[in-house]
């Protein structure tokens, strides 16, 4: 079956295209508001409709909440599970934006043309680029050279409250897949493409420390009385030492170095830290010594206080010892790294650490592991090289500092591992007034996807 055919094809079909993602991004499918939820129920009807106009079988299953639109096509050797999500971001505050947001147009900008309007990004356009690939393939050659089933979920953008049972009651049919495919992320630059294959796992705890049974004057108690503050203050100061490295016992336990190879990739990259850490008003790396900041950012855990409370923090002055002093603590966590027991560990060496007269409470905000792709299956390759031959610079293995559960849910409950490769750009204002989606994001992605299904086919 002849790429070149296909290729030519989406650039002939382009403005269809667009029109097409113009429709889907009209539907207001706000998941988070129920005041949206026939929307929802309308977006994913419209993907069903698409899908079936290109003799997909496909249809919109109930949950409890949104619909997941499930759609399958194609024969081959390799078998694809293609995730995207149809819902979108609340627009507030709709005072900043430009335009409409359900009101969809392509507008000129010093950096080229993009798609205005919520949900461009974040993920319409993106899911829409592996449709639009799928449809070229169909109009050129009948056919997809390879099997797919492709997976919309309407709840990303709310928690996906639905999403584990939904897996957990269909894994048979939707493990049958040799592999996932994931488009909810983003370029390493404008002209560099990218395929995700560690993301780092998160673990969130709310500690509060107790003292005194109410709050004191400062004035006739200070000095006698324990302050939480003090004894909090220390535990935070404690949980990093002079080289940046976490002290909480056993914390490093199954957190692997890179490989060379991968490193090498990184570093060709052309990573500019200064400008990173510049843009934000700063000067020098603060993690870990002798790492570099992509590396800080994609491939090391770390600990970092995200909020802290008690006494008085309101206007002037009040001379008050606490009785309480609260922080929220998260921990990012790469490779093997098991929540769990680092929640264990954290909370005997705080309480360890507690004077008399003091306790902790505690308050658990989640538990993810990391997910680590295996790069062994050629299909990485494969794609990382179709990537290459599309945009202007050599696709790269790269990291990512954020968490995205579907990834980890597709392999710890369907087993299989996945691909993380998206379009977008750092400057899409996704949940933000003005969300955009670059032209050439949308066209070459959609160009990639057919590559990348010509790369697997065998």
């Amino acid at each position: 079956m002849s790429l070149d055919k296909v290729l030519a094809q989406i650039d002939a079909d382009l403005d269809a295209s667009l029109e097409r993602l113009k429709e889907l991004l009209r539907v207001p499918s706000i998941s988070t508001d129920p005041a949206y939820r026939d929307d929802c129920a309308r977006a994913a009807d419209w993907l069903v409709n698409d899908l079936q106009s290109l003799g997909l079988a496909a249809e919109a299953r109930p949950t409890p909440g949104h619909p997941m639109v499930v759609g399958k096509g194609g024969d081959g050797a390799r078998h694809l599970l293609f995730y995207g999500h149809y819902d979108v971001q609340p627009v507030d505050p709709l005072e900043l934006w430009h335009r409409d947001p359900f009101d969809p147009a392509v507008e000129e900008t010093a950096d080229g043309k993009v798609i205005r309007g919520r949900g461009a990004a974040d993920d319409k356009g993106q899911l829409m680029t592996f449709v639009e690939a799928c449809r070229a393939w169909i109009a050129v050659h009948g056919e997809l050279p390879v099997k797919v089933t492709m997976f919309f979920e309407g709840e990303e953008e709310s928690g996906s409250p639905s999403l584990v049972p939904f897996l957990e009651e269909n894994a048979d049919e939707l493990s049958r897949p040799d592999i996932a495919l994931i488009c909810d992320t983003g370029l390493f630059d404008p002209e560099t493409p990218a395929v995700t294959t560690q993301l780092r796992g998160l673990l969130g705890e709310e500690l509060t420390i107790t003292g005194p049974a109410m709050d004191l004057h400062s004035g006739s108690y200070g000095g006698a009385a324990r302050n939480p503050i003090r004894v909090l203050s220390r535990i935070i100061a404690s949980l990093h030492d002079d080289d940046g490295r976490i002290t909480v016992p056993g914390f490093y336990d199954g957190v692997p170095e890179i490989s060379d190879e991968l490193r090498a990739q990184w570093a060709g990259l052309g990573f500019d830290a200064d400008g990173f850490l510049g843009a934000v008003g700063l000067s020098e790396p603060a993690g870990e010594k002798g790492r570099s900041a992509l590396e800080m950012i994609w491939a090391r855990p770390t600990c970092e206080v995200n909020g802290i409370s008690g006494g008085y923090t309101g206007d002037g002055f009040k001379t008050v010892l606490p009785s309480k002093a609260t922080a929220k603590i998260s921990f990012r966590l790469v490779g093997e790294q098991d929540p769990h027991a680092i929640r264990k560990s954290f909370r005997a060496m705080v309480e360890a650490m507690l004077p008399p007269d003091c306790s902790a409470e505690w308050h658990d905000h989640g538990a993810s592991p990391a997910s680590v792709m295996s790069t062994d299956d050629l299909a990485f390759e494969k794609a990382r090289q179709a990537l290459s031959d599309e945009w202007p610079r050599p696709a790269a293995f790269t990291g990512a500092g954020g968490s995205i559960p579907i990834a980890g849910y597709f392999k710890t409950i369907l087993g299989l591992d996945s691909m993380l490769i998206g379009f977008g750009r750092d400057d899409d204002l996704i949940h933000s007034p003005n969300e955009k989606y670059h032209l050439s994001s949308f066209h070459r992605g959609i160009r990639s996807w057919a590559r990348i299904i010509d790369a697997l086919k065998d």
